[in-house]
């Protein structure tokens, strides 16, 4: 028995023939497809992390913000790299729109490392922030923490 079940599995390798140029290029850019998509699947817990490391200059709040800014632009400049692997003569054309929803994708990762600095009171929104003349806005209550 164990010699027919060999030779099944002899005759169906035997059968199988290698997949046409086509079909490899539909498989390359489906392949290509998802590592262009790939920077959004990370974006729900890059910001779950974000909220809960709160808003404060802390050592943890500030790596995150680090890593929200750098992943994304290392990944921009590394855009060719990621999808050379897939890039063929026979479909550059289709693997440019693959190249810049791949970059898309980065920017909104980026855009959530601003919106961070921005919680964070980082970026200066404010005229006071930019022109020297201008007095910062004196707060209505002061906090004074209990010992």
């Amino acid at each position: 028995m164990s010699t027919q079940k060999k030779d099944a599995k002899d005759s169906k390798a035997a059968q199988r023939q290698a997949p046409t140029l086509e079909e490899m290029d539909t498989l390359k850019l489906k392949k290509a497809w998802e590592v262009a998509l790939g920077p959004i699947k990370n974006l729900p817990m890059t910001a779950i992390m974000m909220y809960m490391s709160g808003n404060s200059l802390q050592i943890f709040s500030i790596m995150m913000v680090f890593m929200a800014f750098k992943n994304p632009i290392m990944g921009i400049l590394a855009t060719n790299q990621a999808f050379e692997r897939f890039e063929t003569e026979t479909n550059r054309a289709r693997m440019l729109q693959v190249k810049v929803a791949y970059v898309i994708m980065q920017l909104v990762a980026l855009g959530l490392g601003i919106w961070k600095v921005n919680k964070m009171g980082l970026l200066p929104t404010t005229r006071s922030d930019w022109l020297a003349w201008e007095e910062r806005r004196e707060p209505l209550e002061h906090a004074v923490p209990a010992l």
